[in-house]
């Protein structure tokens, strides 16, 4: 039994298909199976149920899964020891954010980290929280910036900063008269929204419901991609959209578009970094939290550290 089979038999629980696990573990499909198949032979036992379409993981196999989840964590808070070992601050610290705060986060932050923490390079990771939750459980990622709420047993979390909604629309649009606008002002059929998957959209649709309606069809064919696809799609006449304040610098298009708040009380996200209890290298979390307060970040709330 290896480490690296526990891994893989981690990885097939949790995408139930060989193809994704073997894809997740920089293998091949044919290495994959070998390895789950040499596991199971030396256990006497099947970890899983296989069929031409699906895997599902057996009675047994979910109470080893459970220990191999344990043993990896184990065996990576070794590997964490030693390299605190050497220094907490000269190793890389692989980092994840989500995808409406990495792009205009990190341009900021990095400059200061560096001057912080010299010899501690970022190995950055953009993805969805659920994709990026499961990575720092797993110990593929030390620490992640996302938006709360975020409970997650054994993750710790540090409020950062509070950043409030605004609207961004062509300076042609009748909104764009207004000195603030109201979120009852907003019509679904258009407002474009990011797709599925994006906490930001949840949050924009609690925040202001008159920006969303299911029957839509409209809606459902202007969603994008990124926040800078709804900045290209609001450019070229598409309708409106509502941006997080740290992703309204607007480069290509200051001709043509403006940005608005919203009246009365204004909607808002608040970001965290969230990383391990068990994490062997506080400095370098206290690091990325002191280069952030260092950092140029415009309007957005810090919080105390």
């Amino acid at each position: 039994m290896t480490l690296t089979e526990l891994k893989y038999t981690l990885i097939l629980a949790q995408e139930k298909h060989f193809g994704r696990a073997a894809k997740r573990c920089h293998v091949s499909q044919p290495t994959l199976s070998v390895a789950i198949n040499k596991l199971e032979s030396e256990l006497g036992i099947f970890i899983f149920e296989r069929n031409r379409n699906h895997v599902r993981v057996t009675e047994i196999g979910e109470q080893i899964i459970a220990k191999a989840k344990q043993v990896l964590e184990e065996a990576s808070q070794i590997r964490d020891i030693a390299q605190g070992g050497k220094s907490q601050l000269n190793v890389p610290l692989k980092v994840g954010a989500i995808y409406t705060v990495g792009p205009y986060l990190f341009p900021n932050l990095i400059p200061k980290l560096k001057k912080i923490a010299p010899d501690m390079p970022l190995i950055i990771q953009e993805d969805f929280t659920g994709n990026l939750r499961v990575k720092l459980q797993h110990g593929e990622l030390d620490a992640i910036f996302i938006s709360l709420p975020f409970i997650e047993t054994g993750i710790v979390t540090q409020p950062l900063y509070d950043e409030p909604f605004v609207v961004l629309m062509r300076k042609d649009h009748p909104l764009s008269k207004k000195e603030s606008i109201k979120s009852n002002e907003l019509n679904a059929a258009d407002v474009l929204l990011l797709g599925e998957g994006h906490c930001f959209r949840s949050q924009v649709i609690e925040a202001c419901p008159h920006c969303y309606a299911d029957d839509s069809h409209t809606q459902y064919t202007t969603e994008g991609s990124s926040l800078e696809t709804l900045r290209h799609m609001v450019a070229s006449g598409m309708g409106i959209t509502i941006l997080p304040s740290t992703a309204t610098q607007i480069q290509f298009y200051k001709s043509i578009l403006c940005t608005k708040p919203f009246a009365g009380s204004v909607p808002q996200r608040r970001i965290a970094l969230a990383w391990r209890v068990s994490f062997t290298r506080p400095k370098a979390i206290d690091a990325l939290i002191r280069a952030l307060h260092a950092s140029s970040m415009r309007n957005v709330c810090l919080l105390p550290e």
